[in-house]
């Protein structure tokens, strides 16, 4: 059995031991509470009338999902967020870098099947396809229409949310006022070519004989498995490709567990939704090609791109952006970021959205 030391080299008194046991428990218990959401109130304290800010869980596809609403006000445009991954919640992120956007839009933070407090160890992983995550985006926009009285919403998606925006919206255009890629997927075969090719690249500049190996060990897609596409990641994160500024996943997790909003028990989540989400859909997005099938579309097109972005290499979705056939559309550049311009650059990002993506969306737009 593992004992505990002291910092000597000695043994810690049994006493000693336990009481390092109770505390470390506790906090375990206190990080791992209950977590709530704050409502909107005015100088007086007093809830906002017509604001909405909940948390609730609901069946979506026959299985219970998270699901949170805030807005200042109910009546302004509904935005729903479709995260990256696929299993990554990003929800408690875009509270703490974007929750300016809920002065503006009616913000709906939406976690997939499989993704954070939506994983459940019950989901039929024949469930896990690409038309079954499209199928649950639309009993959600059902909901808000609903729920809200909306007539159509706009769509963001960010990264592996942006399949999903893409196929929704040319599904169903006439229940979408907008749609916003972020970190826009293009071809997902040559997307991670590239990223190979970077991550190599890279760690011959710099001498890396770690990555060498293990890029080496591993070879070029498409050979790769989950775990070693989740090394190339790594890879590419730690050269830039992913943060471009002063920015790593373990900031954003700690980032995410400071909101209201997220505890200990979203991290184990996160950790289980992750691998489930990747293992059960690799098949069908290693083969994706949406540059090829989803060219025109009945709603407003944007793409929001870092110009960094190796993960996801952004020149491919720039490459798409110029095939699209659209009644308008934008592309907007972050010079300071790489696959995470809303969190790498938050001000711009909220600000883009509010300036040129909302008075797009709601006076309309030409190209």
């Amino acid at each position: 059995m593992e004992s505990l030391t002291a910092s000597n080299g000695k043994r810690k008194p049994s006493g000693v031991a336990s009481i390092s046991r109770a505390i470390a428990s506790a906090l375990i218990l206190v990080s791992a509470g209950c977590v709530y959401t704050v409502p909107f109130t005015d100088a007086q304290g007093r809830v906002i009338t017509g604001s909405t800010a909940t948390m609730e869980t609901v069946t979506i596809g026959r299985i219970p999902q998270s699901i949170w609403f805030r807005g200042v006000s109910q009546a302004n445009p509904a935005l729903i967020l479709l995260h990256g991954g696929p299993g990554i919640s990003e929800s408690a992120l875009f509270r703490h870098y974007n929750s300016a956007l809920e002065q503006q839009f009616l913000v709906i933070y939406w976690e997939q099947r499989g993704t954070g407090r939506s994983f459940h160890c019950e989901i039929p992983p024949e469930s896990m396809t690409i038309d079954r995550f499209v199928r649950d985006l639309d009993e959600v926009v059902e909901l808000v229409r609903r729920r809200f009285g909306k007539d159509k919403v706009i769509l963001i998606g960010h990264s592996w949310g942006t399949v999903l925006g893409t196929v929704y919206v040319s599904r169903y255009p006439e229940k979408v006022a907008a749609y916003v890629g972020v970190a826009q997927i293009a071809e997902v075969p040559q997307s991670r070519r590239l990223s190979y090719e970077f991550a190599l690249s890279e760690a011959r500049k710099r001498g890396d004989t770690k990555a060498l190996s293990e890029l080496a060990e591993i070879g070029p897609p498409p050979s790769a498995s989950v775990d070693d596409g989740l090394t190339v990641g790594n890879w590419v994160e730690r050269f830039g490709g992913a943060f471009y500024a002063d920015l790593s996943t373990g900031k954003l997790i700690w980032a995410a567990l400071g909101t209201d909003e997220a505890n200990l028990i979203d991290l184990v989540k996160f950790g289980q939704g992750n691998r489930f989400s990747l293992t059960q859909l690799e098949d069908e997005i290693s083969q994706l090609d949406l540059s090829r099938h989803y060219r025109s579309f009945a709603v407003p097109m944007f793409f929001l791109l870092g110009r960094y972005d190796r993960h996801v290499p952004a020149i491919l979705a720039e490459h798409y952006f110029e095939r699209i056939q659209a009644p308008c559309k934008r592309l907007v550049w972050f010079e300071q970021s790489a696959h995470n311009p809303p969190f790498e650059e938050p001000d711009k990002f909220n600000e883009v959205m509010t300036q040129v993506v909302l008075p797009l969306t709601v006076g309309g737009c030409t190209n």
